[in-house]
C-alpha cells in the first residue's frame, strides 16, 4: 500500500511528500507560513487587536467634538431678505452644522463649502421635495419650504445627515 502523507493545516491526503509541498506553495503560500500558522504564534493577532483599539479611540478623541447640537438659526437671523442663506460644511464625518433653523415660506439657498466632497455634494430633504447636487460651492440648492416642522436632510446615500427646522 502506497504510504499518504496529510496536511496539517486543512487534513487533505497527498500521495506523496512532493504532492504536499505543491499543494502548501499553492494554497498555504509557503512553508514558513504553515510552520507559522501550526507553531500557534498569535502576535500578529494580537498587534491586530491592538492597532484596531488604537484606531478606534484616536477616531473617538477626534470625533469627540462633532457637530451634534450645532444650530445655523437663519429663521431668527433672518431681517427680511428675499432668501435665507445657509452654509453647510463638512466635519467629523458628518454635515457641519447638523441642524438648521429656517422660516417657512421664505426661498432657502444651501450653499456646500469646498470640505463638502463625494456623496455628501448631493443634498436631499425628502419630506419637502428636495434633491439637489451641487459640484462646487458655486452652484446652490434652492427650495422652499412649504411647511413648518422638522425636517431630515441627507446626502444620496444617507450617510451624512441632519435636521432642518422650518418654523
Amino acid at each position: 500500500m502506497a504510504e499518504r502523507t496529510r496536511c496539517e493545516i486543512c487534513n487533505r491526503d497527498f500521495p506523496n511528500q512532493d504532492a504536499l509541498t505543491m499543494h502548501n506553495s499553492a494554497k498555504h503560500l509557503n512553508q514558513e507560513n504553515v510552520k507559522m500558522n501550526k507553531s500557534g504564534d498569535k502576535s500578529f493577532i494580537y498587534f491586530s487587536i491592538i492597532f484596531l483599539v488604537a484606531v478606534g479611540i484616536i477616531y473617538f478623541i477626534a470625533n469627540s467634538g462633532n457637530s451634534t447640537g450645532d444650530i445655523v438659526n437663519n429663521a431668527g437671523n433672518y431681517n427680511g431678505g428675499d432668501i435665507q442663506k445657509i452654509n453647510i460644511g463638512f466635519q467629523g464625518g458628518n454635515y457641519y452644522p447638523d441642524t438648521i433653523k429656517v422660516k417657512e415660506g421664505i426661498p432657502v439657498e444651501v450653499i456646500l463649502d469646498n470640505s463638502v466632497r463625494g456623496c455628501f455634494r448631493s443634498f436631499n430633504i425628502k419630506e419637502l421635495g428636495v434633491s439637489g447636487y451641487s459640484s462646487d460651492s458655486s452652484q446652490t440648492i434652492k427650495f422652499t419650504p412649504d411647511k413648518k416642522g422638522s425636517f431630515e436632510f441627507a446626502c444620496g446615500m444617507r450617510m451624512g445627515r441632519g435636521t432642518i427646522i422650518v418654523e
